[in-house]
């Protein structure tokens, strides 16, 4: 990822005709880093990646991490001076990974009920500039359903942010499945955001850097979304949503081979921990998920997803502030799809979706 700047200056389109809505752009509030902070400083947390990534972000003293950290705390005029100078109409927000997973079940919960008041706040102030989805702690299914049901009907939210995995643990679990049955009620996506691989697997990352958002964030979390597809969820389901940065985090180039060695694997019943569906792989992966850009400004894997996965499917994101690069906007302005479809990419597909 590129440094993001203050002093960029960028010649955007202003004739698009429709808005820009970015759907993947991260918050902190200043108790959520000030619970991090102290996480870290007692070596409370025995998390390999949030050790890492956290340490990196809140105790590095590069400009880089400084002008991040400032950036996920600011809901005010900074933040939209930045969405001005790169022609973004509204953020959709979320509360930065790990979010709340990294604690204990009665602190996750008070601080994703906490977060999501203040997002809500910051809603109210700037109506037309964000929206948000609600932050919830999946260490506790109970209560994460009802807080994501408090943030919808009472806060006006427009889904949930699922940072991965919880402590080492995905949402094939059938103990996580109130959760969905909350989402799929309430006809909400759920965000299924990176976080670093957890401990089983995060240290070949770790020995060659690749843990973060270079590559160990779309491995563990592209291993998520798959568990989910295979473990039934979207069986007993079928009108659940779930959302994927970063280009699907690379399963739209394994939909073939997916399909192909899961639909083999199930027939010979290599697996107990694999039930037979009702559809194809693949079929749930075109069905019940949606995909965004966020970090991925690059024409040809756009593209390739729109084809592959549909133009209803795909959404803008920009992965702010961690990706903040005006002229990136550049790139999928210029994307060369018909006027419907470059609305429905940039707004109309958002506004579907999470009901703006």
């Amino acid at each position: 990822r590129v440094d993001p700047s203050p002093n960029r200056s960028t010649l955007l389109r202003t004739d698009l005709g429709f808005k820009r809505i970015a759907t993947e752009e991260a918050f902190a509030t200043k108790d959520l880093i000030r619970a991090y902070r102290e996480l870290l400083a007692r070596k409370g947390s025995n998390d390999i990646g949030f050790n890492s990534l956290m340490g990196y972000y809140l105790e590095n003293p590069s400009e880089r991490t400084r002008l991040v950290s400032e950036r996920l705390q600011d809901l005010g005029p900074r933040r939209i001076d930045d969405m001005n100078a790169t022609g973004i109409d509204l953020q959709i927000l979320s509360l930065t990974s790990p979010g709340v997973q990294i604690f204990d079940a009665a602190t996750g919960t008070a601080l994703a009920r906490a977060s999501n008041d203040e997002l809500a706040a910051a809603i109210a102030a700037h109506p037309m500039r964000y929206a948000g989805l609600a932050a919830i702690a999946p260490q506790n299914p109970a209560a994460a359903a009802k807080e994501l049901e408090r943030g919808i009907r009472t806060l006006g939210l427009k889904g949930a942010i699922v940072n991965s995995h919880t402590q080492g643990e995905y949402l094939d679990d059938e103990k996580f499945w109130e959760i969905f049955a909350a989402a799929e009620a309430l006809d909400v996506p759920v965000y299924i955001h990176p976080n670093t691989p957890s401990n089983d697997m995060i240290k070949p990352f770790m020995a060659r850097g690749l843990d973060g958002a270079v590559f160990g964030f779309a491995v563990e979390t592209g291993l998520h979304a798959l568990r989910l597809v295979v473990s039934g969820v979207f069986d007993r389901f079928p009108r659940l949503k779930i959302v994927l940065g970063h280009l699907g985090e690379g399963l739209p180039y394994w939909l073939f081979r997916i399909d192909f060695m899961h639909g083999g694997s199930v027939r010979s019943g290599r697996y107990a921990s694999q039930p037979k569906l009702a559809k194809k792989a693949s079929d749930y992966l075109r069905e019940n998920f949606y995909y965004t850009t966020s970090g991925m400004a690059w024409t040809p894997p756009i593209r390739y997803v729109q084809d592959v996965m549909g133009v209803d499917r795909l959404m803008y994101a920009m992965d702010y502030p961690y990706q903040f690069v005006p002229e990136e906007v550049n790139v999928t302005d210029e994307l060369r799809l018909s006027y419907e479809d470059h609305k429905a990419f940039y707004q109309t597909n958002a506004e579907r979706v999470f009901k703006l």
